[in-house]
């Protein structure tokens, strides 16, 4: 709070107390916010996925990889303790991440009392709908997998000792119903990191029409390479090229 003089404000005498906002909740603020997370969320899902590709080295090197990730940091760090850390923080990021975005949408909203033309509505709505109920499948996608692959309590075999039989017996061909949903979740990861993306590259300048379209197709081909790098594997179990 800040005490200053206002002739045109509601006053007692000449003094209004007003309230500063904090600088990480003002629009600039939670942008750089979301900006942040966004980019720890993205470079995670990029060393997940390049993690998750391992499958097709072999049952040996898959293992070997997965056991790994429980000692990065030993023997300064207690076994698995990287791991609980690395969560944390994502969990951090997401949570921020969804709180940012939720209170700029509301702020736009207030913020616009004349509504757009037909055309720019149509597009903002699906923006937004996309957004919106795509992070929702994604949350519920992420509790989803971390209960079956991580904790190994909703996954049919759920062996800490074999992660390579975990993803195998998971996307089994009489598990079919997985993998629709896994796919239905990084479909729609993709159309939420194609906005992100090309939002992010806008930012960055490309704001011409010849710099949009660029941004647009980088955009696309971003949140096409992430999704196949991830359906690969549960196609590949489910064909039976991974067993």
């Amino acid at each position: 709070m800040h005490w200053t003089t206002d002739q045109t404000a509601p006053s007692v005498g000449h003094v209004v107390i007003t309230k500063t906002r904090s600088p990480i909740r003002s629009n600039v603020g939670l942008k750089a916010v979301m900006a942040v997370t966004g980019i720890v969320l993205v470079l995670f899902l990029i060393a997940h996925m390049l993690g998750n590709l391992k499958i097709f080295t072999g049952e040996t090197s898959f293992d070997h990889y997965a056991h790994w990730l429980r000692e990065i940091g030993t023997p300064l760090l207690p076994s698995t303790w990287y791991l609980w850390i690395q969560r944390t923080v994502l969990t951090v990021a997401v949570l921020a991440h969804i709180v940012s975005a939720t209170v700029l949408a509301r702020r736009a909203r207030a913020a616009r009392p004349v509504p757009y033309a037909h055309r720019r509505k149509i597009h903002v709505n699906y923006a937004a709908r996309t957004m919106r109920w795509g992070g929702v499948i994604i949350l519920l996608f992420v509790i989803y997998h971390i209960l079956d692959l991580t904790t190994g309590h909703l996954n049919p075999q759920g062996d800490a000792a074999n992660p390579y039989g975990n993803v195998v017996q998971d996307f089994a061909a009489d598990r079919w119903y997985v993998t629709l949903f896994y796919t239905l979740a990084i479909v729609t990861l993709g159309f939420h990191l194609r906005h992100g993306a090309f939002s992010a590259f806008r930012s960055l300048g490309q704001q011409t029409p010849k710099g949009e379209r660029r941004a647009r197709a980088a955009a696309l081909v971003f949140a096409v390479a992430l999704c196949a790098g991830y359906l690969v594997v549960p196609f590949a179990v489910l064909t039976g090229l991974v067993a």
